[in-house]
């Protein structure tokens, strides 16, 4: 991340604009993100690249990944009652439902479910996953009305939005598992190749009129950026010690 935002969460929350009551991240150009795009191009769409649905789909279940670690890193601190900065949390509940629910789970919506109905296959995994994106949407309309400096003062609020983290990371573990390992590989059987290439054109489209080129960039700067003021982006300090 930029240097402001290494430092400390307050020059992070002081340098990024407020608007609506929410937190709107920048991408920094020295963030590890922006500096390892704008040195691999095999990473990226506009230089030609071609990215599969599947593969676009997958990767947009690491930024899923990504902001569940950050809920479970607030679950972890709201049972050890620890400092809790409720923008961190409003702002991963914006991305959720902007990048995720908005965005990659229409297309799931639009795209791959209907066709899986259509030809009789998984049918009674697509129909969980679609009523598990209603709960989602649910859960993090809750964080999100929960995710406020005055709401969080309460203890049984904090204790309800601990609740909503547990139950969005419990669904959407083995949601987006279910999804990359059974219905994103069986997608590719069920579609001709000229549609499968049709698809991954449309999907490039969608994001592009949403979010602008470089996206899906865009949207891991912003992961990466709540990351570091939560202290929990540097990857080493998962590794187990000896």
């Amino acid at each position: 991340m930029c240097e402001r935002s290494v430092k400390s969460r307050r020059h992070f929350l002081g340098g990024a604009a407020v608007t609506g009551g929410g937190l709107i991240l920048s991408a920094c150009s020295g963030s590890p993100e922006n500096a390892a795009r704008q040195g691999s191009p095999a990473i990226k769409k506009s230089e030609g690249q071609e990215v599969s649905p599947g593969e676009d789909l997958m990767r947009e279940h690491g930024v899923l990944k990504r902001v569940l670690l950050i809920y479970r890193e607030g679950i972890r601190r709201i049972e050890s009652k620890q400092d809790l900065p409720p923008q961190v949390f409003a702002a991963s509940a914006k991305l959720i439902r902007r990048f995720i629910e908005d965005y990659h789970e229409r297309l799931e919506e639009e795209y791959l479910f209907p066709r899986f109905r259509k030809a009789g296959r998984l049918v009674e995994l697509v129909n969980v996953l679609e009523e598990q994106h209603k709960r989602g949407r649910v859960l993090t309309e809750a964080v999100l009305h929960l995710s406020t400096a005055a709401t969080l003062k309460n203890a049984r609020d904090r204790l309800k939005l601990r609740d909503a983290l547990q139950l969005f990371v419990r669904m959407y573990e083995p949601h987006e598992a279910r999804e990359d390992t059974v219905l994103f590989p069986a997608f590719r059987k069920i579609v001709s190749a000229n549609e499968y290439a049709s698809l991954g054109e449309d999907f490039e489209k969608k994001e592009h009129q949403l979010f602008g080129e470089d996206g899906f960039e865009k949207n891991v700067d912003e992961v990466a950026g709540l990351e570091n003021v939560l202290g929990i982006y540097d990857l080493a300090q998962f590794t187990p010690s000896e």
